[in-house]
């Protein structure tokens, strides 16, 4: 199978985290609907990475739709447990880590745009987003070592690419501080290999 997406993206690491933690081998083409000429719409409408290509020439996309079929599809180190509310569980911690990962993109992009054209009022929206989840996932989390309590799932994953996601584009952002408790689990999260490995790159 092959990989399609960006070495920046928090989804595409997501994506690859899973990848090496059920230790799936892979092909890796770099790739991202934000570069001239790029092909990314010719595997996905949507123009959106990543993107899985099967050995049958089949197209994942999204990183949801991708990170659960690669947990069902190797049965070691499972990611996520069977259709339960555990599973709703690890879901949500994955919806709100996507959605704290859509809202500083929308940021990053809108800073992006000439001065003059940037609108503060949409910026300050996504940004209050970001802090209020934030906050929420600091609550959830609590003094548990793992986002599901006492082990290591799909939802730490989510989380960790998120968390890493604000420190490689907005270093601004003082969670570690206020959240010692999210600070643990991103440091101990770094300590993995598939973390190590996929740390974003400009």
């Amino acid at each position: 199978m092959k990989l399609i997406g960006s070495l920046t993206s928090p989804y595409v690491r997501k994506t690859r985290v899973v990848l090496a933690e059920k230790k799936i081998d892979y092909d890796f083409g770099i790739d991202s609907p934000w570069t001239p000429e790029n092909q990314v719409a010719n595997v996905n409408p949507l123009g959106k990475i990543p993107v899985l290509l099967l050995d049958d020439n089949t197209a994942l996309f999204d990183s949801r739709v991708i990170v659960e079929y690669l947990d069902n599809v190797a049965p070691n180190n499972k990611l996520m447990p069977g259709p339960n509310r555990e599973r709703s569980e690890v879901k949500r911690w994955e919806a709100l880590a996507d959605g704290l990962c859509d809202a500083a993109a929308l940021v990053f992009l809108e800073k992006k745009r000439p001065m003059a054209q940037q609108n503060p009022e949409w910026i300050a929206r996504q940004e209050t987003k970001i802090i209020q989840t934030i906050e929420y996932m600091s609550s959830e989390l609590g003094d548990h070592n793992w986002c599901m309590g006492t082990h290591f799932s799909l939802a730490d994953v989510a989380v960790g690419c998120a968390l890493g996601y604000l420190v490689f584009r907005f270093p601004e952002i003082d969670w570690r501080e206020k959240h010692p408790n999210l600070a643990r689990l991103y440091d101990k999260l770094m300590r993995r290999p598939a973390f190590m490995e996929t740390v974003p790159q400009a």
